[in-house]
């Protein structure tokens, strides 16, 4: 077995990450032939219930986990990553506007984004899952100019597995019936979900529903599921959360299925008119460790108009952290 892929996980001892890190220890990232070492962050005093954690992956016996790190420190949890997962930040709690979080999370981001500069892998993917988490990941990859930027991500992954959970639903079909379903924009509620390219059996998702559910219901029902759930359970989102962070970096890196892409919120190569730099979801194919963006598709008139409301969205979100883009 080679060497173990280190990957380092913040807020380790909350719920996303204890929904997470066990599939992680199982190989559902890296796959069932690579080994890996987990580099776990928390502040100082979660750290007891982080051994706790710990102690029940020791428990686990997982074959492919070599060793867990806990830790207070962010440079011994960063130091020569090959990955990092940045799971830790204020959550939203009932009530709570994006903007609420943007100032005190931005300063956290902000904070790790030198930490990763001065000690991490330059090659290291990241993924930014706490909120805003487009802004979160764009004010870490300014605080990070050493790293390769193209390699600084946030998570929509969890609104792209939303979406096909809806489209199945309303169809009656089943979750791996449907192909090429995509994401645009922010993590937000200006996200842009959209089935124009989505196939379910091979067959345009468009002919099984009408144009007025793809707009009026679909599109507010997946941008909102998070507020749902929050209403529901009082807290945010943790298991499917969870379950996107698995499914985004297992595609990065083990490779995404001929025939099919996933959404990843990674920095606008200019594509769609989509303003360079910014953390910005598309649709993507990954290969061998690389992902490209799909930049040769036909967006109706509707749909740009949102992904251009998004794009307004991030730019505004940039201008209120302009203090920290050091």
């Amino acid at each position: 077995m080679s060497e173990p892929k280190r990957i380092a996980v913040t807020g380790a001892a909350g719920q996303i990450c204890y929904s997470m890190l066990f599939r992680i220890a199982n190989g559902d990232i890296y796959g069932p032939d690579q080994s890996v070492s987990l580099q776990l962050l928390e502040i100082t005093p979660a750290l007891g219930l982080l051994e706790a954690v710990k102690m029940e992956l020791d428990d686990c016996a997982f074959p492919l986990l070599h060793d867990v790190v806990c830790t207070d420190d962010a440079k011994v949890a960063l130091k020569d990553v090959d990955a990092a997962l940045f799971v830790g930040a204020k959550p939203r709690g009932p009530g709570m506007e994006r903007k609420d979080l943007i100032n005190d999370n931005g300063k956290i981001f902000s904070a790790l984004g030198q930490t990763l500069n001065e000690v991490g892998n330059p090659e290291c993917k990241v993924v930014v899952v706490g909120n805003p988490a487009n802004t979160n990941a764009y004010i870490l990859k300014a605080n990070a100019p050493n790293m390769n930027p193209r390699n600084i991500t946030a998570l929509t992954r969890l609104d792209h597995n939303r979406a096909i959970s809806q489209l199945a639903a309303k169809t009656g079909s089943r979750i791996g019936e449907i192909n090429k379903m995509v994401i645009w924009g922010n993590h937000s509620t200006t996200q842009v979900p959209d089935i124009t390219w989505a196939t379910i059996g091979g067959k345009k998702a468009t002919d099984a529903v009408d144009t007025a559910w793809a707009h009026d219901t679909f599109i507010p029902t997946v941008a909102k599921r998070g507020a749902a759930v929050i209403d529901a359970r009082g807290s945010s989102s943790a298991a499917s959360a969870a379950n996107g962070v698995v499914d985004h970096m297992a595609s990065w890196i083990q490779g995404t299925p001929e025939g099919d892409w996933v959404s990843m919120a990674v920095p606008s190569d200019g594509s769609y008119g989509i303003d360079e730099g910014l953390i910005y979801s598309f649709p993507v194919t990954c290969k061998n460790g690389e992902y490209t963006i799909i930049d040769d598709l036909t967006v109706t008139d509707t749909i740009k108009e949102k992904m251009l409301a998004s794009q307004a969205e991030l730019n505004e979100e940039r201008d209120t952290v302009k203090a920290l883009l050091s």
